[in-house]
């Protein structure tokens, strides 16, 4: 009768003591149902040492790891898409991540309190299986927290490799975490620490820039940003939020027409494909950004979709368990790309055991997680992944989730909501954008414009466009043209630029009457994502070259901005231009771009990839490329004017 008591009153203390808002949790009890499936653990009347914030972390997660059980440890290991899912089966199976991808906002309430009662419902649920273990929710905040409606969009990051300074790519790097915290999500799958190069790749503008020592000295700025605990007070966190360099290893790297990728009828060149070069090759340009990450702390990496030599990156034990593992050192967990491991094998169980045997730690289902507990509990009974392994993998995972702080606060404070789209967030987005302008060409010291010019005739389909300005990975997916978020486009930027005594007018593809003293032309890209951005010419299209053509005869002096996530190649129409500014994927804060052409600031960008005269080019050949004559870049790497400076002849290489 004493121990029906007993366990009638263990009973009674779990269910009045999940649900609600969150607290810190309580020692657990294991039920007798599970007791006998259990690793051996303490005695019910001892407190839990891994619900004790005073013990180091690595005594936490022995004693929390020695108390689950094989099908705990599995939902661990398991990350599922928040559209996939109920919070009651996160309960079920133990499930230790939820993530929202691309434009997987809350349905019908993308606002901040939206965002927090979603992740909070996933939240509470973890919370009440039976260890009580936090799930970790990530998102893909590349550029802030691009998935949010109201959120700071900053630079892409091809801008802040134009811009080469760490401090403000690292208060980018807090800014974002910041606003991931205020709606509940505390794990980032960012910064992209790949070194592309060849730019027709649909991923260049999440790079900082095709030279290894500038992405590796800025991804490790975005880290510090993001993982440095400024301000907290949790007793035993060393995390304020997860970042994820990514993707590991060689992604940007592979060679043309090697993906087998298509979505949207849009087949796959370069992202996804194989990555043909040798080890020396490798270890020179791609590894040095991950060494440097796991130096500075990296507890999260996300392995690539691609190959490397035929391979698929999620079956390269060498290169995941002992080169990154072993090598360098690497002790947080590996978690996979967006359904990747299917792509090891059409068995799924030779994916599933191929993947975690390789090291991977997490597993980004998305969808059918049932499938995969099932699959790997399966290969763990039957000895074809070692118990050692799985348990290799999960304590990295607690590793993490007790260095975040998770087990004191399941979800992040709500007063960090007041940081969404603050003024100081805005200041930063906008003094990164003008930061990030590289001034290419400015005939006759065209730039700086005056405030006062008389007539000024705006045109191009991305003056007057917050979605063509933030690019991809923003409120969709792919991103989408139009109002798509709050911001100040370009234009807007211009008209509140200029005195009283200018007139602006504006016309989308420049068709206008008359003459002006000056005309802006902001023309580029629409947005894309991924390999769906893979292409074969990278020059004006069709409609931003009539737009030239209609504006240019009717204004005395041309200036051309490019809104775009790589160079463009432009070499037919740059004689048309007075002056060509590279304004890469701003985000919201378009008075940015205002800011410099009307001399308020200066110029201080350089590229961060060489500019092709011609697609011909493409890929450079980086360890040949000439420096002078038809066969070199139209701007090389590190190029960028003061708008004091002379503009560079331009050679004519039409009849070469």
């Amino acid at each position: 009768m004493r121990r029906v008591l007993f366990f009638l009153t263990i009973v009674i203390f779990l269910l009045t003591s999940c649900g609600g808002t969150p607290t810190p949790l309580a020692t657990p009890a294991v039920p007798s149902s599970t007791a006998a499936s259990a690793p051996a653990s303490t005695p019910e009347s001892q407190p839990a040492l891994y619900t004790d914030p005073s013990q180091p972390i690595e005594t936490r997660v022995q004693d929390l790891l020695s108390r689950m059980t094989l099908e705990e440890k599995i939902g661990q290991m398991t990350q599922v898409e928040k559209n996939s899912i109920q919070p009651a089966d996160v309960t079920k199976y133990f499930i230790g991540s939820v993530l929202s991808g691309g434009g997987g906002s809350p349905d019908g309430n993308n606002t901040v309190a939206g965002w927090y009662g979603m992740v909070n419902g996933y939240q509470q649920a973890a919370l009440q299986t039976r260890l009580g273990i936090p799930m970790i929710y990530g998102v893909d905040a590349v550029h802030g927290h691009g998935n949010l409606k109201g959120a700071t969009i900053f630079s892409q990051q091809i801008g802040l490799g134009a811009a080469h300074n760490p401090e403000l790519v690292e208060a980018i790097g807090r800014a974002t975490a910041e606003e991931m915290l205020a709606t509940g999500v505390p794990w980032n799958f960012a910064p992209v620490v790949a070194v592309p190069q060849d730019i027709r790749w649909g991923r260049t503008y999440e790079s900082y820039a095709e030279n290894t020592e500038l992405v590796t000295t800025l991804s490790v700025a975005y880290l510090k940003g993001m993982q440095t605990p400024t301000g907290v007070t949790t007793p035993g966190q060393s995390l304020f939020a997860l970042a994820t360099p990514k993707h590991f290893l060689g992604d940007g790297g592979t060679a043309w027409g090697t993906s087998i990728q298509n979505i949207f009828d849009h087949p796959y060149q370069l992202d996804q494909g194989d990555m043909q070069v040798d080890e020396a090759a490798v270890r020179a340009l791609y590894l040095p950004p991950y060494k440097a990450a796991v130096d500075a702390g990296a507890m999260s990496i996300m392995v690539s979709f691609s190959s490397w030599n035929g391979t698929k990156m999620h079956a390269q034990k060498y290169l995941l368990t002992d080169v990154l593992k072993g090598e360098l050192g690497f002790d947080g967990f590996l978690v996979s790309d967006w359904q990747a491991i299917d792509q090891i094998s059409s068995n799924y169980k030779t994916a599933v055991v191929t993947s975690i045997n390789a090291g991977l730690d997490m597993v980004m289902v998305p969808y059918d997680y049932v499938t995969f507990i099932k699959t790997l509990k399966q290969a763990v009974d039957k000895g074809d992944v070692p118990i050692a392994r799985i348990d290799d993998a999960v304590r990295r995972i607690l590793t993490a989730k007790f260095a975040l702080g998770l087990f004191e606060n399941p979800m992040p404070d709500p007063a960090w909501q007041a940081t969404v789209r603050s003024d100081e967030h805005l200041a930063l987005a906008r003094d990164a954008v003008r930061q990030s302008l590289v001034l290419l060409k400015n005939e006759g010291g065209v730039l700086p414009l005056a405030k006062d010019t008389p007539l000024i005739y705006v045109a191009g389909a991305a003056a007057d466009d917050i979605g063509r300005q933030c690019g991809g990975w923003t409120i969709d997916w792919q991103g989408k043209e139009g109002a798509i978020t709050p911001g100040t486009t370009i234009l807007e930027g211009i008209e509140a630029a200029v005195s009283a005594a200018a007139k602006v007018e504006y016309k989308k593809l420049g068709q206008f009457e008359g003459m002006a003293d000056i005309g802006i032309a902001v023309i580029g890209e629409k947005p894309y994502t991924e390999g769906v951005g893979d292409e074969a010419t990278l020059a004006l299209s069709a409609t931003d070259v009539n737009t030239l053509n209609n504006l240019r005869p009717h204004v005395a002096r041309l200036i051309v901005v490019i809104v775009s996530g790589r160079p463009l190649v432009l070499t037919d129409q740059l004689l048309q231009m007075d002056a060509l500014v590279a304004a890469w994927l701003p985000g919201t804060e378009g008075q940015g771009v205002a800011d410099v052409l009307f001399g308020d600031f200066a110029f201080t960008g350089k590229l961060p990839y060489s500019w092709p005269r011609a697609d011909s080019q493409l890929p450079f050949d980086f360890a040949t490329l000439p420096t002078d004559g038809c066969d070199a870049p139209l701007f090389p790497y590190g190029y960028g004017l003061d708008a004091k400076d002379a503009s560079p002849v331009i050679l004519d290489c039409a009849n070469d």
